[in-house]
């Protein structure tokens, strides 16, 4: 299935959150070459912001609301995963809910 206006409609706005809420930030701060992924806290803000940006994003694409290719191709999943993984772990451990980001790792795992 190919992308959709809608699609493209959706990820421009989707595109206009993540510059409201500083998104690039947050990606300057996982991407500087003092950043650990294994050593961050677990409540950094940067970090949270990406592990809800992609969240958001997974479960668009789980229910079919966005095009995964698409948006796949903006959003650059395979990178950024792996620098709030550990983040994401212990969230779902502290928080006792295996689910806390499964979509956003799903946009990996497939």
């Amino acid at each position: 299935m190919l992308a959709t206006y809608d699609d493209a409609s959706l990820v421009v706005n989707l595109l206009r959150w993540g510059t409201e809420m500083k998104l690039d930030e947050a990606y300057m701060t996982i991407f500087s070459p003092d950043f650990n992924a294994d050593e961050t806290d677990p409540g950094d803000p940067a970090v949270s912001k990406i592990l809800y940006f992609g969240e958001t994003i997974g479960a668009l694409v789980k229910h079919g609301v966005l095009d995964k290719d698409l948006m796949l191709d903006i959003f650059w999943a395979d990178g950024v995963w792996p620098l709030v993984r550990a983040n994401a772990l212990h969230a779902r451990e502290a928080g006792g809910d295996a689910r806390l980001y499964e979509n956003f790792e799903a946009l990996v795992a497939s």
